[in-house]
């Protein structure tokens, strides 16, 4: 897949680090220029750093996706330092609450509502923004990060409905742009050892040792591991490129087979 995004202009949201950054420098190698958002400067430069260092160019926009208002704004920006865009990978998102707030019984509603936004919503307002771009060129991907929890119960619960109603906005975005040859869909990660995966929390809810819970989430695989972020690179790549031209609306699953 050598360079088959060779002139392409990509945006990663929650692109800093773990599955992002990943994602990302994965791009870059197949010939992308990039754009990284997120919240955190340091980790942006970073990433943008490694992707110049490819020989690709880099930009860090630095975004925060809980305000609405500020994501039309920084998407154009990015488009703007690009010069276009053709690529939007959905990344950021993660769970918001702890204890109390999100017991399925009493959980906070704003808590629900914030969790709801930052998984869901906000992937609405920043696609809404790059899509202009894309149709312009009558051609475009967007790749959303969906979850374990995408398709499943058992996580938090905002965070659930969430990824469940991602997987029902890619497929109906990806009827709605087909005639302009955009192509969604969804990168489904399990277990992944990325810094959202706190083994010493996991241990303690679970009343068990971080080995332990290790052990627990090797369980839940048929590989028996948990999966590194670089592993979803690739995907993304042929998500992206044309080599995956025929492939939208879809939930892709990158895992190690996740509760098969």
């Amino acid at each position: 897949m050598d360079q088959v995004l060779s002139g392409k202009c990509a945006l990663v949201t929650g692109g800093g680090r773990g599955i992002g950054r990943s994602i990302a420098i994965a791009l870059a190698r197949a010939g992308a220029d990039v754009a990284v958002a997120a919240r955190t400067q340091s980790q942006l430069d970073a990433v943008a750093g490694e992707i110049r260092a490819l020989g690709r160019r880099a930009f860090a926009v630095a975004i925060d996706l809980t305000r609405r208002d500020h994501i039309e704004e920084r998407v154009n920006y990015a488009a703007g330092q690009l010069g276009g865009l053709d690529i939007l990978v959905n990344n950021a998102g993660g769970s918001i609450g702890a204890g109390a707030q999100i017991d399925p019984v009493t959980h906070d509603p704003q808590t629900f509502e914030d969790c709801l936004f930052f998984n869901l919503t906000q992937v609405f307002y920043v696609t809404r923004t790059a899509l202009p771009y894309m149709i312009r060129k009558n051609w475009g991907r967007i790749l959303n990060t969906g979850s374990g929890s995408a398709n499943r119960g058992g996580a938090i619960l905002a965070y659930t409905a969430a990824k469940h109603g991602l997987i029902g906005y890619t497929r109906s975005l990806a009827y709605a742009v087909a005639r302009h040859n955009i192509n969604v869909n969804v990168i489904n990660p399990g277990w992944t050892n990325t810094a959202m995966v706190d083994w010493e929390r996991l241990a303690k809810a679970m009343n068990t040792t971080v080995e332990g819970a290790r052990q627990f989430a090797y369980s839940q695989s048929i590989q028996r591991r948990v999966v590194e972020p670089e592993e979803l690179g690739p995907m993304a790549v042929l998500l992206c490129s044309d080599l995956g031209s025929a492939v939208t609306g879809q939930v892709v699953y990158v895992d190690g087979g996740f509760k098969v």
